[in-house]
């Protein structure tokens, strides 16, 4: 990743586990997006989905769009540190405790990034029909070009970017497995729009983890 990341910088160096990781860039125009499909190991990936889905405070939020309630077609929980609160379609979501996993987690990123994230949202898909629409994550309180880092852990499902403005550039798409990392830097989330969409095909639960920094 570049060095010049909008987020702290820690001096965490790369444990074995990370020593050689594959990492492919998906995007580079107006943006910059990067894979590491098996971040995690099998065994580990599997240990923190089970964890994830039992202990995790899920909920179901409800949104304001175009002046209507709706509940979120996924369940959602926001960790993080004291005072990372996060506002987006009319929500304040503030933050719970780290729990074991999502700070063991949070510092194996720090190491393989180099990033000291302070706040997390877990999604949870629990079956095709749970799904998140077009967005950026470009509230105000994740910065000018945000780093998010997106952890998959479950059943695959696909992710798609496309270009806000320019109608010419393809869409893109990428299948997130159990265990790997997505990170999206520099301008994407002021470029690019991304989704989860439905799916028809029978799938089994997905926790998805979205790590930012929050600026207070």
């Amino acid at each position: 990743m570049p060095k010049a990341l909008n987020a702290p910088m820690t001096s965490a160096r790369q444990t074995t586990l990370f020593d050689s990781p594959v990492c492919e860039t998906l995007l580079s125009l107006d943006g910059d997006v990067r894979l590491y499909r098996h971040w995690l190991p099998t065994a580990m990936a599997d240990t923190c989905l089970r964890d994830l889905i039992t202990t995790l405070e899920w909920q179901q939020s409800r949104i304001r769009i175009h002046g209507q309630e709706h509940a979120i077609p996924r369940l959602n929980a926001w960790y993080g540190d004291p005072g990372c609160a996060y506002r987006y379609s009319g929500v304040r979501f503030d933050p719970l405790p780290w729990t074991e996993t999502l700070a063991d987690i949070r510092q194996r990123l720090a190491a393989t990034l180099g990033i000291a994230f302070n706040s997390v949202l877990a999604n949870r898909y629990r079956d095709g029909r749970d799904s998140v629409a077009w967005h950026s994550d470009d509230e105000p309180e994740l910065g000018h070009k945000p780093v998010i880092a997106s952890v998959s852990l479950g059943a695959t499902r696909r992710f798609t970017l496309k270009h806000k403005s320019r109608k010419e550039v393809p869409t893109l798409a990428v299948d997130l497995t159990h265990g790997s990392l997505l990170v999206m830097a520099g301008p994407t989330q002021h470029h690019w729009l991304h989704q989860v969409a439905k799916t028809t095909r029978i799938v089994d639960e997905r926790v998805n983890l979205t790590f930012r920094y929050i600026f207070q």
